[in-house]
């Protein structure tokens, strides 16, 4: 999503034509263009012409190639998006902007925990009504947390940056003014970290990436600033996957605490991994296909991934423009629900933001809640799916009504994903260029520096159609959704994964259980456009009725 010391280009794959987008036109070094190397590019973009139409396409070549190499004297940082913003609002649909005071139905009372790691494995609901009683103080539950960064960070080598004096600093601060009378809400001296591809300033960000593990960025993104004037201390810097793909960053695999011998998944693996293992009360995390979903499933914690234009990306490291989210990860539902509500709104600094309230309010029923499921997802007999329908009568035994559902469209969704690997191209573009690329760790080929190398062949033409086809997607889901406000399914059920990632639709990822080798599973429930309140409702619900989201790794409870 966002953190770059080298700069990229990105109006290539926008602005030129399909057969240039070929190895001897856009790579490292530029060949003689000539009919032959036409001929070429035509096998890799699956079309043919005769001779004369290659002759005349010979000078207009050539001014493209001139055009490119002009562009590239102008370095771009990896911050400048382009001027085509993608907007996920179907015709006619606009988000309710009537924001109203949030009634989360907190607890009133809460006992504090006689021993330290009891209190690291709170909710943040919980801490939160600690605090404002003043039965713990954010400069000792800060202490706390700092202690088991320091004991395990190196086990699950999920920390990158620990920010000790700041937070003790900021601890301090809040303890003053809770003393004071001043209360600013529910994060009021909640610890937090954030996924090391977001800015902070005098810190490094480095997106878990070699070529840019001593990068400093002058500035503090948008969602670290909101969170710090919430009255949040942020504690550290967490791993992730190298340039947001998977766990393996330049410093080793970030490990996830059920399972010593397995990584933590990615690529929000350290903000995962260390809310699991009572690190840090919540996190954040980004996705742009699956990167909240699937290391909260891997660590056994609960993620929301929010509507597509929410939250501002201002600060964050962009991967693809079009399909970059921002989202926290905690121990629950309430906890997600809290935090978006301070993440929300629209920043000047990010044009792809969009104006919508969030409103949450407890004393909503979920029994007026359209509840349905995506049914084909949930036949088999793999312990998977056993555990997936079992989800599903514990919401009927709550007495709700639940509708199968199929999830059906008229696009192929594979195809359109060449969108995100062209702008990540884009978006690292010097880094391929300059051999760059060749510094990270994983170099297998479905990892970042071969699709980066790959994606230079996609054609612009197909890169618009894709995002065509993208609008087509948007409409039949908005028909979907005015069915249904909840629809729940397996979390890697069918292509639901990629048609929400791509149509912006929020998601949120709940553990619903284990399997025989003792690895946490989710469920995951989807939501309109905007709708977060009502994944959250239900949610809440389904955790107060169950107990996956209290489940502790057995080598961290202590």
């Amino acid at each position: 999503m966002k953190d770059f010391t080298f700069t990229r280009r990105i109006g290539i794959i926008i602005m030129i034509p399909a057969l240039l987008l070929t190895g001897f036109i856009v790579g490292k070094r530029f060949g003689e263009i000539t009919p032959q190397a036409i001929e070429g590019a035509e096998t890799l973009i699956g079309l043919s012409f005769s001779a004369s139409e290659k002759d005349s396409m010979i000078q207009n070549l050539k001014n493209y190639k001139s055009g490119y190499e002009k562009m590239r004297e102008k370095n771009i940082e990896n911050a400048i998006a382009p001027s085509l913003i993608f907007n996920p609002l179907p015709h006619g649909f606009f988000p309710n902007q009537n924001q109203e005071k949030p009634n989360w139905g907190l607890p009133s009372e809460v006992d504090l925990p006689e021993s330290d790691h009891d209190i690291a494995f709170l909710s943040v609901a919980e801490l939160s009504t600690l605090i404002k009683s003043q039965k713990i103080t954010s400069e000792r539950l800060t202490k706390i947390y700092l202690k088991r960064i320091k004991n395990y960070g190196d086990t699950l080598q999920s920390v990158i940056t620990l920010l000790e004096k700041e937070a003790i600093d900021q601890a301090k601060a809040m303890d003053m003014e809770i003393k004071s009378g001043k209360y600013r809400g529910p994060l009021h001296g909640i610890p937090y970290g954030v996924k090391d591809l977001f800015a902070v300033k005098n810190t490094k960000t480095t997106w878990g990436a070699m070529p840019y593990k001593d990068q400093e960025i002058d500035e503090t993104a948008t969602v670290v600033d909101k969170l710090n004037d919430a009255g949040g201390v942020l504690l550290a810097k967490f791993t992730l996957g190298a340039l947001a793909m998977g766990d393996i960053w330049y410093g080793g695999i970030t490990k996830n605490p059920w399972n010593l011998k397995q990584g933590a998944s990615g690529s929000s693996a350290g903000s995962a991994s260390s809310v699991s293992a009572g690190l840090i009360p919540f996190a954040l995390g980004t996705e742009t296909l699956g990167s909240i979903v699937s290391p909260s499933t891997r660590n056994g914690v609960t993620g929301l991934r929010p509507t597509f234009g929410r939250v501002s990306k201002h600060g964050a490291m962009a991967l693809s423009w079009s399909m970059d989210k921002i989202g926290p990860i905690s121990r629950s539902a309430l906890d997600n629900g809290i935090i978006l509500s301070v993440l929300n709104g629209v920043d000047k600094s990010d044009k792809s933001t969009i104006p919508a309230a969030f409103n949450y309010n407890v004393d909503n029923t979920i029994n007026n809640l359209k509840i349905g499921y995506f049914e084909d997802f949930f036949e088999g007999e793999r312990q998977n799916n056993v555990l997936d329908r079992r989800v599903l009568e514990d919401f009927k035994k709550m007495g709700l009504s639940l509708t199968p559902v199929k999830l059906k469209t008229s696009v192929d969704v594979s195809s359109i994903l060449i969108m995100l690997q062209a702008e990540g191209a884009a978006a690292f573009d010097d880094m391929t260029r300059l051999d760059l690329d060749d510094l990270l760790v994983n170099q297998r080929k479905n990892a970042w520096p071969n699709l980066f190398r790959s994606a230079r062949f996609i054609p612009a033409v197909e890169y618009i159609q894709a995002s065509r086809m993208r609008s087509i997607l948007i409409e039949e889901m908005h028909q979907l959704f005015q069915e249904y406000d909840v629809i729940i399914t397996p979390s890697y059920g069918g292509t639901q994964l990629q048609i929400t990632n791509l149509t912006g639709h929020p998601a949120l990822c709940m553990p619903n259980g284990f399997l025989d080798n003792g690895s946490p599973v989710s469920i995951t429930l989807l939501a309109n456009l905007f709708e977060e309140e009502k994944l959250i409702m239900l949610g809440r619900a389904y955790q107060e009725n169950t107990d996956w989201q209290n489940k502790r790794p057995p080598l961290f409870n202590k």
